[in-house]
């Protein structure tokens, strides 16, 4: 069985690119060749910035003949419908065969395809595949009008076998298949024969060519970081910035360059940033001080002078980048101690977060507001989160962040301190964006907390607020992200905090704020000019109708065309009509942190029918609380007596439920012990009281291990009151009393959890 080597040798294709092109060569052409009938043992794909290589071993060496035989329309049929079958099966009407069938004669085809040699497959599907290759993006050279994503120059196909060594012939717009390639583009540019994947891999590395893109990484970095360590200095690790750099070299040369002083002061992380995003240098830290001193740079060539040159001109240009760097930076701190972070951010007035939404600085004003609130419930002082909250969007102003963008939040901690802000603050400005993702650290910090709950709370709020929800995959603003933020930032920080007291507030920010809101009726009915202040609207909405408000705010109402009855009685339909869509979007978000949740806890091992039945209880909105109900009753189920448990509870239930509806009354007015006959009727009485009074006091403990430990105990008297006992007795005192035990156990078990929504 033959190998089958392939080369698609071009000018340099870009980093980025590079591994998903072998994947999709590997794909296109394996596809093609078993859906043409050859099959082969195993296949790998490989990518250099001028190459991409597929190596095939064991591939048959022909396809098998293929006999298919094919019913077709019945004899007498429309000639159409004899046409399109003919067409379809490729066949000739003379070719038809005529057979019996039970509702009469039918056209058959016998359609016969014989074996093809390995080489015209190959052939055949390296060509579609090279003419219809998926780049991101493909140019034109010349005149022809293939495309390819740089200029392709040259084609390898070869089979070997036993026999030896076999051009597969091609020609795709002139470029003719052949045995030959080139190695390194300067340090061996002659071209040479190849005979097999492992004669061309050997060939390539003495050309100074390592094929394999890991090959390459794993011998920059071991060069990197012995360099560094001979100085006493250490590599900051970046896996995304090493594959790309192992993509823009076939010959690897790993360069240790110097950074001049006067950039030495520079934050390390801006260092970093420039480095890696103008010049793809690594970073060289000093582990003492934390100080980025020197960087590495990969060159493709190894020259006479050590790369002594090479590293010249790239500290030249280094020295440029950081110029401007620097150039930002100390502009930065002279507007931070001319005006400090708020004057910095002063623009923000002006920058646009939503058009329905406002600008940035109104979505400042909301989060203050919010985190000054959370902050009671996370342990920091209000004062210091609205600090934090006024300034944790100022940098987005700075000219650093507007050069790199991803320096947002901890360049504002850079200035914070600058300015001899509390430590706290400075930290929340960086780690109010966390978490970013599902492996993203998260802010332990309680200022931090506080800013990072309410700066994704009143995203969710606003964009829940005008109709921007997530629909399907779609998902343009993060909700989803923002969503599973605020899960892992109150779980991860045992955080007790009940969403409904802040969900109401943080649609009442928003809305009032926003230029598209529920308000926006009331705003010419009340009046913003009257002697009615903004804020007491804000916070004492809630409490117009218990405080009988709306006579007073009637007065408000500027028309002359209304009684005064109908003025209170126009402001008491617009304040039902807040507080209503307020109640709906604040029970519809409470259900998409629920959906959430169920995502995040899965990935956990939880059920999801395990967190319906704690959803379903008091208090779902206290997530903390909802996730330790959930783990106490998924480790209850784990358990005999917990899983048998519930096939008893639902046997109850049902039972219960059936009797209650057949009766139209329901069963819960206590059940006596002194109409117990039966010992397992008794043994169960005194079981529900035991269970019953360490439930209790363990569920006001929020102990869910214990309380479900209980009720799991209820097991075995529960199993042998439905072996030894008739519910349904001929004497109707003893079945209304069973009944009655039946809905005390449904009741205790309720208790705990709502167990009809666990499945099985």
């Amino acid at each position: 069985m033959p190998d089958l080597l392939i080369e698609l040798f071009s000018e340099e294709i870009p980093a980025r690119m590079q591994t998903r092109a072998a994947e999709d060569l590997k794909k296109l052409v394996t596809d093609g060749l078993v859906e043409a009938g050859l099959t082969y043992a195993g296949a790998a794909a490989f990518s250099t910035p001028r190459r991409l290589t597929l190596s095939l071993e064991g591939l048959t060496a022909e396809s098998r003949a293929v006999r298919e035989e094919r019913k077709g329309p019945k004899v007498g049929a429309p000639d159409q419908a004899i046409e399109g079958f003919l067409r379809g099966a490729g066949v000739a009407r003379e070719d038809l065969e005529v057979r019996d069938e039970k509702k009469g004669q039918a056209y058959f085809a016998v359609i016969e395809k014989p074996g093809r040699m390995a080489a015209d497959i190959i052939a055949e599907v390296l060509e579609r595949t090279i003419r219809n290759f998926p780049w991101p993006k493909a140019m034109r050279w010349g005149t022809g009008t293939l495309r390819w994503v740089r200029p392709l120059h040259g084609i390898v196909c070869i089979l070997t076998d036993e026999t030896g060594t076999h051009v597969v012939p091609l020609d795709v717009d002139g470029i003719t298949s052949g045995n030959t390639t080139r190695g390194h583009r300067f340090m061996a540019p002659d071209a040479f024969t190849v005979s097999s994947f492992d004669d061309y891999e050997a060939k390539l590395k003495r050309g100074r060519v390592v094929l394999r893109a890991d090959e390459r990484a794993d011998a920059i970095w071991h060069d990197a970081t012995h360099q560094a360590f001979a100085l006493g200095l250490e590599v900051v690790e970046d896996r995304g910035l090493l594959a790309e750099v192992a993509g823009l070299v076939e010959w690897p040369v790993v360069l240790l360059g110097q950074i001049d002083d006067a950039f030495l002061g520079l934050p390390p992380e801006v260092l970093q940033t420039s480095m890696k995003e103008h010049q793809k240098f690594f970073s060289v830290r000093n582990p003492t001080t934390g100080r980025i001193e020197r960087f590495v740079t990969v060159a493709n060539i190894e020259t006479a002078d050590q790369g002594a040159t090479i590293l010249a001109g790239n500290q030249k240009v280094l020295a440029a980048r950081l110029s401007d760097a620097k150039f930002f930076w100390e502009n930065d701190l002279r507007t931070v101690k001319a005006v400090g972070l708020e004057g910095m951010g002063a623009g923000l007035a002006e920058v646009t977060f939503h058009n329905k939404l406002g600008s940035q600085a109104d979505r400042i004003k909301r989060i203050e507001a919010l985190a000054r609130e959370i902050a009671l419930h996370v342990g920091a002082l209000p004062d210091l989160a609205a600090e934090a909250a006024r300034i944790c969007k100022a940098d987005l102003q700075s000219d650093m962040v507007g050069e790199f963008p991803e320096l947002q939040g901890l360049m504002g901690r850079y200035y914070a301190i600058e300015r001899g802000l509390d430590p706290a603050v400075a930290a929340a400005c960086q780690e109010h964006y966390s978490p970013l993702g599902p492996s993203d650290d998260v802010p332990t910090a309680p200022v931090s907390v506080a800013v990072a709950l309410a700066d994704k709370i009143d995203t969710l709020t606003g964009f829940w607020a005008i109709d921007e929800k997530p629909t399907g995959s779609k998902d343009p603003f993060a909700l989803r992200r923002a969503a599973l933020g605020v899960i892992r930032l109150v779980l991860e920080n045992g955080v007790r905090w009940e969403l409904l007291i802040t969900l109401p507030t943080a649609f009442r920010y928003t809305t009032a704020d926003s230029t598209y809101s529920y308000f926006d009726e009331l705003i010419p009915v009340l009046g913003w000019l009257g002697d009615l202040p903004k804020e007491p609207f804000l916070h004492d909405i809630e409490d117009w109708k218990s405080k009988d408000l709306a006579p007073n705010l009637a007065t408000y109402i500027p028309s002359d065309d209304l009684t005064g009855r109908e003025r209170e009685l126009a402001a008491s339909k617009l304040i039902d009509r807040v507080l209503a869509g307020n109640s709906e979007l604040v029970a519809d978000l409470l259900s998409f942190f629920h959906d959430r949740l169920k995502v995040f806890l899965k990935d956990k091992g939880i059920r999801h029918d395990i967190i319906d039945a704690c959803i379903a209880m008091p208090g779902n909105d206290d997530l903390t609380l909802l996730v330790k109900r959930a783990e106490a009753l998924a480790a209850t189920l784990a358990t005999d007596d917990g899983e048998n448990l519930i096939q008893l509870f639902k046997r109850a239930n049902n039972l219960l439920t059936d009797e209650e509806e057949k009766d139209g009354v329901e069963y819960s007015y206590g059940a006596d012990i002194k109409y117990a006959e039966a010992e397992a009727e008794k043994a169960l009485f005194a079981a529900l009281d035991a269970a019953d009074a360490q439930i209790a006091p363990a569920m006001q403990a929020e102990d869910f291990s214990t309380a479900m430990t209980a009720m799991a105990a209820l097991r075995g008297p529960i199993d042998a009151f439905f072996t030894d006992v008739q519910v349904n007795a001929d004497s109707q005192l003893l079945r209304r009393n069973r009944l009655n035990l039946l809905s005390r156990i449904r009741k205790i078990c309720l208790s705990v959890a709502d167990l009809t929504k666990i499945e099985g």
